[in-house]
């Protein structure tokens, strides 16, 4: 193989402030000492393996310990990522979990980095031992296997000391051995700072994002999703409201049968609160009618907690959801798979999930109300507490994460389902909804 240095393989190592995805470089070299003060801070910072003398690197280590990451990425000679290492520090300083793998398998030299049709596999594992494997063998473009780790996977490994950390891609690639590591000759950066990285640079992983929220219920506020090139906002439609005496208000799939609670659930205060549907309204040329057409439809539903808007936006967490976890545009939510979700009073969980059942399964009269014209399905009511269950529709099945919005003071000031993904701002509210940064 190129880049044996006679017995055995010679391999630099150096480091640097972050990682030019598009330029396949360091950006900023930083000294050996510099590396490691940012990483006794937390602080992001790269390290690359390369080979003396060839342009592509052997394997790159991205590290962020304040973003709880460890990211290990090995390239083949054209350059192309082939192997991935996801690993996350999470409670035991002295372990990491290995979150995720990837491996792409690329049929020859010809074959662009990650073509829909190079084979590839991977795993998802969790700490409570749980998580698949996966394995496309025509890729993307082909069927997916999915199984159940091993008994004997390994989830964990013991966190390295900073200077003693593997080269992975010495397995990866076969590296003929022994093989060495020397510091590599760059000459480090004088500032310290990645303010003014390229936008091409990596970053840590981030969960996904709520987006402008606010938006979708501001009349006048025009959006797209991509398929209508322009919709308008108009007025929310209230749908009635939502008792919740217990002062615990549950979001999940209304008829899931697993007996094991409401996916998640949010504080709020006990009483009773306004339901909503953010609308917009879309002109269109319908062909069916061979004219203009004006539709009417749901992009979101929420609980209202009292008038005060909300200033900043969190995921929704179910008990054992931890977001250290998550990777790049990942959420953790209510999971679906009947298009349906539903707010309730987590007080009285198992009570409404059952009237809902009777309802809409067998049919009982006199156990729930049907609610027409709305994305609002179904209510039910516990006799006993008073507390209600509205179910509301989806446009599909999967996860759907659930967004709480804060007031400026902290309080619990609305809770946000998108039925859909979330829309693009159009025109001036776009600027204006881009200053609001939602908190993680």
């Amino acid at each position: 193989m190129g880049g044996e240095q006679g017995p055995g393989t010679v391999v630099e190592v150096a480091y640097a402030l972050a990682w030019d995805l598009e330029a396949r470089a360091p950006w900023r070299p930083l000294s050996v000492e510099a590396a490691r003060e940012r990483d006794t801070a937390g602080l992001p910072y790269v390290v690359t393996y390369r080979i003396p003398g060839q342009a592509v690197p052997l394997e790159v280590r991205l590290v962020s310990w304040r973003d709880h990451y460890v990211g290990l990425w090995a390239y083949d000679d054209q350059g192309r990522r082939t192997d991935e290492l996801d690993l996350r520090l999470l409670d035991d300083p002295a372990r990491l979990l290995g979150r995720r793998t990837r491996t792409w398998r690329y049929s020859g030299p010809e074959m662009a980095e990650f073509d829909d049709a190079c084979p590839r596999s991977g795993t998802e594992l969790f700490p409570n031992g749980k998580g698949s494997l996966w394995h496309e063998p025509e890729g993307a473009l082909g069927s997916r296997r999915v199984t159940s780790p091993r008994a004997d996977t390994q989830h964990w490994q013991d966190r390295p000391d900073f200077d003693n950390w593997p080269l992975f891609a010495a397995r990866w690639r076969g590296l003929p051995e022994p093989v060495a590591l020397r510091a590599a000759d760059v000459t480090p950066a004088t500032a310290d700072d990645t303010s003014g990285a390229p936008a091409t640079c990596w970053r840590p992983p981030r969960p996904a994002q709520p987006g402008p929220l606010g938006a979708l219920f501001r009349p006048g506020t025009r959006l797209s999703d991509g398929y209508h090139l322009e919709m308008t906002v108009v007025e929310p439609r209230q749908t009635g409201t939502l008792c919740v005496p217990s002062g615990l208000l549950a979001v999940s799939e209304p008829d899931d049968l697993r007996g094991e609670g409401p996916a998640l659930t949010v504080p709020v205060p006990p009483g009773t609160h306004a339901l909503e549907e953010g609308l917009v309204q879309v002109v269109y040329d319908c062909e069916w009618s061979k004219g203009r057409t004006t539709r009417t439809a749901t992009t979101a539903v929420r609980l209202r907690v009292g008038e005060s808007p909300a200033a900043s936006w969190e995921m929704g967490l179910g008990r054992d959801d931890d977001p250290r976890l998550l990777v790049e545009d990942e959420v953790f939510g209510f999971d679906t798979d009947g298009a349906t979700g539903c707010f309730a009073d987590a007080g009285a969980w198992a009570s409404l999930q059952e009237l809902s059942e009777r309802h809409l399964v067998r049919g009982e009269p006199g156990v729930g109300e049907d609610i027409r014209d709305s994305m609002y399905l179904l209510r039910t009511r516990d006799a006993v507490s008073g507390g209600e269950l509205v179910a509301f529709a989806t446009t599909g099945d999967g996860t759907y994460p659930v967004w709480v919005g804060r007031s400026a003071d902290g309080d619990v000031a609305e809770v946000v389902v998108l039925v859909d993904g979330m829309p693009t701002v159009l025109g001036p509210d776009a600027a204006d909804e881009a200053g609001a940064e939602p908190t993680a």
